[in-house]
């Protein structure tokens, strides 16, 4: 008997092509429909992976087998979409971040209460072998007590490659909200949750040109903060320190993320991706260790929540990349800016419930 769980994506962009590869091969999920507002998008996506209903939104959420929306329209739309799809009656997977705004990421999770629904959202690279293996080396004690971490995404921004980047400078944009999902969803993951941020934030390049494309030389309106530095206090007692730039024109080799212990120090791959090398570097040691994998996985493996998802809701088990995880990251981005406006620490009223779902190196 087919108990896999009937899905729909709405949003046939760039990332929904990775998403449709890796979910033609799960045993929990089977995507029977697409929609996007340009009705060709969705077509050409349906006949590329052998779909069989290209709809319209409306038709999607309207689809009575449909039980699972995979959200992968814009940021903007993001809420809008997901709480529709809850008042039909599905279960929302959302990429990320959660929604703009945190009054509506919260209405997202109000809303699935009230229907007894699921809320799913990327990033789901946290359950890959990077982020795992140096889960598993803390809950091992090889680092000690985690006592402090650094995190950087330093980069020059995307004009320089991207042919529409306007979006990436506009509200709800910038390096926070682009690129710190998945440096908090990682660091929330390995210290659990946060309680504070204190944080500076501005623009220190505003001169914006888009530099490939046919909108080449077309400025840019930043109406974003593109550099933001702050410090991040953990309930577990852990202090880290994080900047995310689009300011940074030349990087100068600062590591991605790290986590320093009473007896040891991570060093973590990019948490952009699923896999990745995770070294360890012991107390009164100069030798840099590579940890074995917990578990092998590919470097694009985006669909491994929505799988987790699915599989979790048919053993009515609570799934990994869940709302209220990326609630506490989107409320921690806004921290951010908040601290930055108002001269001080702001305190995260969300008390997301840390879970070690973790156990002898295998994900359960």
């Amino acid at each position: 008997m087919n108990n896999k769980m009937k899905a729909g994506i709405i949003g046939c962009g760039n990332i929904s092509a990775i998403y449709l590869e890796n979910l033609r091969k799960s045993n929990a999920v089977e995507v029977v429909a697409c929609a996007d507002l340009v009705q060709e998008r969705a077509a050409a996506r349906a006949k590329e992976f052998g779909i069989a209903n290209a709809f319209s939104v409306d038709e999607l959420l309207a689809c009575p087998e449909i039980e699972l929306v995979i959200n992968l329209t814009i940021p903007g739309s993001h809420a809008a979409i997901d709480i529709a799809a809850l008042e039909a009656g599905k279960h929302v997977y959302a990429e990320k971040p959660l929604a703009i705004s945190a009054a509506d990421g919260k209405r997202i999770l109000e809303t699935a209460a009230r229907k007894g629904l699921r809320v799913g959202s990327a990033p789901d690279t946290f359950l890959g072998s990077g982020i795992q293996t140096a889960k598993a080396a803390i809950e091992a004690g090889l680092i000690g007590k985690p006592v402090a971490a650094t995190a950087f995404m330093m980069g020059g921004g995307p004009e320089g490659w991207h042919p529409d980047p306007e979006f990436f400078y506009a509200p709800g944009g910038g390096p926070m909200f682009d690129m710190g999902p998945y440096y908090l969803t990682a660091l929330v993951e390995l210290l659990g949750p946060i309680e504070r941020i204190g944080a500076s934030a501005g623009v220190q390049i505003p001169g914006r040109f888009i530099g490939s494309g046919p909108k080449a030389g077309q400025q840019i309106p930043v109406q974003t903060p593109t550099h933001l530095a702050g410090t991040l206090d953990f309930a577990q007692g852990t202090i880290a320190t994080m900047i995310m730039s689009f300011d940074i024109k030349a990087g100068a080799g600062l590591p991605w993320i790290e986590i320093y212990g009473t007896a040891g120090t991570l060093i973590l791959p990019d948490p952009n991706f699923f896999n990745g090398d995770v070294k360890l570097r012991r107390s009164g040691s100069d030798e840099i260790e590579l940890l074995t994998p917990v578990f092998e996985c590919g470097q694009n493996e985006r669909g491994i929540g929505v799988n987790d998802m699915a599989e979790s809701i048919r053993a009515g088990r609570a799934h990994r990349a869940d709302g209220a995880l990326a609630y506490h990251v989107l409320e921690a981005m806004h921290a951010f800016h908040i601290s930055s406006l108002e001269g001080k620490h702001v305190v995260l009223e969300s008390k997301y419930e840390y879970d070690k779902r973790m156990t002898s190196g295998k994900l359960v």
